[in-house]
């Protein structure tokens, strides 16, 4: 049926803010009407013109509709749709005197239809329920200190919002003064509220619990995380998956095949004796018996609900063809800082050339005022709480896997590893550093040419979840994880040393091309998932064969670069939307094994056996709805792993310990 080959929304109209029925629920309505009139006016009532109405009413309502569909599909993409074959074969159970029959087959093909549309539509309804989350207005706060509401789509870069408790932040932005709590659940999924004090992000349609928050808005309603969301599903849901889009190439042309089959075995029929009318009843029965309906919604049911499924919880996938990628993967390729760490890194240790740390941290929290790298989130805060303003730094320009460089009042600095340290030509084997360099922290320094005016080095630590999300992915079936980094192999190898990393699977001293060429390789050994958080991670997440991008409900870089995205910072939600796609997988194939299975039960009936057409359409019928309802397990699948996956997992401080 076309409903199950294109999967329209089957949404209630509106018209002067009134709700007018689903046009399917009311024509699947009336046809049931017309089936009950049919009924009794025959054999309870005896009246036949009562029956015959009936029958009227369902040809009507259950075949028009179809019958339109089938000619439109037909006029503009030349496809027989399967939409024809119930008509064809309703038409034909009438012509032979069965018209009862052919009422059964309509009003069960559009009663299923209607079924499926709305079961299906509620794996579609993430787009609603997301615009559903925005605000209408906002209280924005104006130069001279009022407080003013205004539509929230007015809203531009630069604004400063107030947000009252249970208020709901109406664009992506800067709390800039207050403190409190955020409740993120319904952006990452996260069922904790999130503590939020100046300088911390906040996205669009989250909620403040408590305390008075200003923020300033960094962007627009049309760019906020809410809109790229809606962006991301809509895309996902019009992008069909290699099945899917298989599925429908062989329902297209599978309804040509049955249609010509039909009129072969109606021929044979007649020339085993069977007058015409026996021979075209028998026909009918194998039009339907033999229709693949089941076979083609069997994937789009699965996967569309468990692309809802994991954008409930936090994860969203580009599109079916990233789902069913994930269920094959046998390598996981992770970026260390910002994916398994935490990212929020600390300076532990300072040293200036010159003696003077104030004035150094100074010119290096200016250099890095430009970069959104996690470590230099790390040596503004050590600025700030150190009562120190950034040095004004200008022409800064990034250096991916290396650090940054810019100018200032007396000419060119830099900052970055030593990686950037040696094209420089600078020397770091002085004193000063020693204690320094000897540690497993990373170091970053700053200089000057070829002369370094100081160091710093900077910690970072495993995210809680990282632990439990390893485990879990291997228990899965993974055959290698890999940590890629770029920083030095003592910081690598401390960290792999909590989360369970081989030696051979920690690779350090990586530039981005490095991690580049180590994915392409993984590749090599099986499908291969790379997993990174931002600007340096952007090629590696192209070059895998799936890019899952981390905490991407504030990172536009990794948005574009991945095929999922990860809205909020637990991995757990990559372990569960690894397990979601496995599960997705294996109901694809139980979906397919009923439908086909229930298709050549029906056709071995229909050809050898005298089947009839009221049973022919119950288990035409009947299999379709069990496929759909199969499919729709996955939206009530559980966003957290199982007890005994994070029970193979230990807490970090004991894994620390054993490491």
């Amino acid at each position: 049926m076309t409903s199950q080959l294109s999967l329209p929304a089957s949404q209630p109209g509106t018209r002067n803010g009134l709700a007018w029925p689903d046009p399917s629920l009311a024509l699947s309505g009336l046809a049931v009407l017309g089936i009950a009139l049919a009924a009794f006016g025959q054999w309870v009532f005896g009246q036949p013109p009562l029956a015959v109405a009936g029958l009227v009413l369902v040809y009507l309502t259950g075949g028009l509709p179809a019958a339109w569909r089938a000619g439109a599909e037909l006029w503009r993409d030349q496809v027989l749709d399967i939409d024809l074959l119930m008509v064809v074969a309703a038409i034909a159970a009438a012509a032979v005197g069965a018209p009862f029959e052919g009422a059964v087959l309509l009003v069960l093909f559009s009663v299923a239809g209607t079924l499926e549309d709305r079961a299906l539509g509620r794996a579609r309804h993430a787009i609603e329920a997301l615009m559903q989350l925005r605000p209408e207005t906002a209280l924005r706060k104006r130069p001279d200190g009022e407080v003013e509401e205004i539509p929230a789509e007015a809203l531009v870069p630069g604004d400063i919002v107030v947000l009252r408790p249970g208020a709901r932040v109406p664009s992506d932005g800067e709390v800039i003064a207050g403190a409190g709590g955020i409740d993120e659940a319904n952006i990452t999924g996260e069922s904790m509220p999130v503590t939020k004090a100046p300088g911390a992000m906040v996205h669009e349609a989250t909620v403040n619990l408590d305390g008075v928050l200003q923020v300033r808005i960094t962007r627009a309603v049309a760019d906020s995380t809410i809109a790229r969301m809606i962006r991301l599903v809509t895309e996902a849901q019009a992008q069909k998956a290699p099945s899917e889009r298989f599925s429908t190439w062989f329902g297209q042309r599978y309804t040509v095949a049955v249609l010509l089959g039909a009129v072969l075995a109606f021929a044979a029929f007649l020339g085993l004796g069977h007058d015409w009318e026996q021979a075209l009843y028998k026909a009918a029965v194998l039009l339907v018996a033999a229709s693949p309906c089941a076979i083609v919604i069997s994937v789009p049911a699965a996967i569309l609900s468990a692309l809802s499924a994991a954008a409930r919880g936090g994860v969203l996938f580009k599109g079916g063809g990233a789902l069913e990628t994930l269920a094959a993967v046998q390598n996981f390729a992770f970026d260390k800082t910002g994916t398994l760490t935490t990212g929020h890194a600390a300076v532990t240790g300072l040293a200036a050339t010159d003696g003077d740390e104030a004035g150094f941290l100074a010119l290096l929290a200016g250099l890095e005022a430009h970069s959104e790298h996690h470590i230099a989130a790390a040596i503004r805060r050590e600025a700030s709480a150190r009562g120190l303003d950034p040095a004004p730094v200008g022409d800064v320009t990034a250096r991916p896997g290396a650090g940054i460089t810019g100018n200032d009042a007396q000419g060119p600095i830099w900052a970055g590893n030593e990686i950037l340290a040696a094209e420089m030509g600078a020397a770091l084997d002085q004193p000063a550093f020693a204690a320094l360099r000897a540690g497993s922290d990373t170091v970053i320094w700053l200089g000057r040419e070829t002369r370094v005016l100081g160091a710093v080095s900077v910690a970072d630590q495993p995210r809680a979840s990282a632990l439990p999300a390893l485990t879990a992915l291997r228990a899965g079936g993974i055959r290698r994880i890999v940590m890629m980094t770029g920083d030095r192999h003592p910081v690598a190898q401390k960290v792999a040393a909590e989360l369970g990393f081989a030696p051979d699977d920690i690779q350090a001293d990586m530039l981005p091309e490095d991690k580049v060429r180590s994915v392409a390789g993984l590749a090599t050994t099986g499908r291969t998932a790379f997993v990174g958080d931002g600007v340096n991670d952007a090629a590696a997440l192209a070059r895998a064969d799936i890019g899952i991008a981390m905490g991407a409900a504030g990172s536009e870089v990794a948005l574009q670069a991945a095929d999922i995205a990860l809205l909020s910072e637990d991995l757990e939600r990559l372990a569960h939307a690894h397990r979601l796609s496995r599960r997705a997988a294996r109901i694809i194939r139980q979906n397919l094994a009923i439908a086909i299975g229930a298709m050549a039960v029906l056709v071995t009936g229909g050809l050898f056996f005298d089947l009839g057409l009221p049973l022919a359409v119950i288990g035409h019928e009947g299999g379709t709805v069990l496929v759909v309802l199969n499919g729709l397990r996955l939206l009530s699948d559980p966003m957290r792993l199982n007890r005994a996956v994070r029970a193979q997992a230990p807490p970090l401080a004991e894994a620390a310990t054993a490491g």
